[in-house]
């Protein structure tokens, strides 16, 4: 049965793969920061510890938000390691490395998730897509306030 929720199929298709790059941004941060959880050390080790899995609990519900509304849009959503790869621009991180540098990719990793929702706004607020709207503002408040409770950590 076709999607008839007052926004055409170009729009939404265009809204859809929006949310499948904020989509593998998302899962992308979420397994770099699961990652970090698991192995980070140092004399900040149960402050992040403890901080890296609030944040990453949190972006596993993300997803799913996420990938619903794409589904909402009528469209599949991406659920591979090959699609977030292409898709994500997060970019992994190999090793394990300092704690400090975990903090810092973790920024420039939220960051990067704001400015992906930030760029499909254009697509959205053109054809009044308020469900779309108000998720994208969720998550650039949370993105944005965890880069800046990460970047505090940085300040000497």
């Amino acid at each position: 049965m076709p999607v008839n929720i007052g926004i055409d199929k170009q729009a939404r298709q265009e809204i859809a793969e929006g949310l499948s790059r904020l989509l593998a941004d998302t899962y992308t941060l979420y397994l770099k920061t699961h990652n970090f959880h698991w192995n980070v050390t140092g004399p900040m080790f149960q402050t992040l510890h403890l901080m890296f899995e609030t944040q990453y609990t949190e972006l596993a519900l993300a997803v799913d938000l996420i990938a619903e509304r794409i589904r909402a849009l009528g469209f599949p959503a991406p659920g591979t390691y090959s699609d977030y790869a292409r898709l994500s621009s997060i970019s992994e991180t190999a090793g394990v490395p300092k704690a400090q540098e975990m903090i810092r990719l973790l920024v420039e990793g939220q960051e990067a998730v704001v400015r992906t929702a930030r760029s499909i706004f254009p697509s959205v607020e053109g054809v009044n897509d308020e469900p779309t709207a108000d998720l994208l503002t969720q998550r650039m408040q949370i993105h944005e306030k965890n880069a800046w409770m990460l970047r505090s950590l940085l300040e000497e």
